[in-house]
């Protein structure tokens, strides 16, 4: 049997019950307006807060995987780590992560050939921003397996390197799970969060802290989303002000998508 890291926050970020987190992220997928034309990303990045804070951000993001979602089997999930402090980057020692939708397998075939990535369930069991991915994962991607890695004091170029060892071909899709700016007034934090997503989409590996609680993924991801020579586009900015929050302290979120062909914004 597989050895699972149980689920930390269903309950709290999204909903415990099956056919309620279902029904949720299907809603919220549907909502989305997916251009004809458009090829399925290389990678996204998407937020990690509660559903009804950040979830029409996320799905903004992971509707562009559903054309192709059939043929995709593996996810690298790249996070921060809310927790624990440590150097480098950690995976799990589980074999599956378990949600209210059932186990999604973590790719641990993959994970053995990644150069210097710690093994760590103590900084994985409580953390959320890996986690909040998966139920989008598995209604999109129902035959991926993940490779989840939480990023902590790394450089670009180390968290580069991993991917670019997982980086595969049609089969893999990167997603960086990061918010924005937190808890600034509702324009300021729009203003900040705008600078944010032209950084993004100009691949600046710079991005810090109070721009991003994901930066080092964020950053690492960029640093390799360069070297592949990808192409961002930004699919959806806003707040928890526009979403289900007041304006007084907001925080940002932002989805992008990155293709290997031409498609992108810049």
């Amino acid at each position: 049997m597989l050895t699972l890291r149980p689920a930390a926050v269903a309950g709290m970020f999204y909903p415990e019950s099956p056919d309620r987190l279902r029904e949720e992220v299907d809603r919220l997928l549907a909502r989305v307006r997916l251009p004809l034309d458009e090829p399925t990303p290389k990678a996204l990045v998407v937020p990690h807060a509660g559903y009804a804070y950040s979830g029409p951000v996320a799905a903004s993001g992971y509707a562009r995987l559903l054309r192709e979602g059939d043929t995709l089997t593996r996810v690298v999930l790249l996070g921060p780590s809310h927790h624990a402090a440590f150097a480098g980057l950690a995976a799990p020692e589980s074999e599956a992560f378990e949600t209210p939708l059932g186990p999604i397998a973590v790719d641990t075939d993959a994970l053995a050939r990644v150069p210097k990535v710690r093994r760590s369930e103590a900084v994985h069991r409580p953390e959320h921003s890996l986690e909040v991915q998966l139920p989008f994962i598995q209604r999109v991607a129902p035959r991926a397996s993940v490779v989840p890695l939480l990023v902590g004091q790394a450089s670009a170029f180390q968290v580069a390197e991993v991917l670019e060892a997982l980086w595969g071909g049609a089969e893999t899709v990167l997603v960086v799970s990061s918010d924005l700016s937190h808890y600034l007034p509702y324009r300021l934090g729009r203003a900040v969060d705008q600078e944010t997503g032209r950084m993004i989409l100009r691949l600046d590996t710079t991005i810090d802290g109070e721009r991003a609680c994901g930066a080092q993924p964020l950053d690492g991801f960029l640093e390799a989303a360069r070297r592949k020579r990808l192409h961002p586009s930004l699919l959806d900015l806003r707040s928890s002000g526009d979403t289900a929050g007041s304006l007084e302290e907001v925080v940002g979120y932002g989805a992008f998508a990155f293709f290997e062909t031409g498609h992108g914004t810049v």
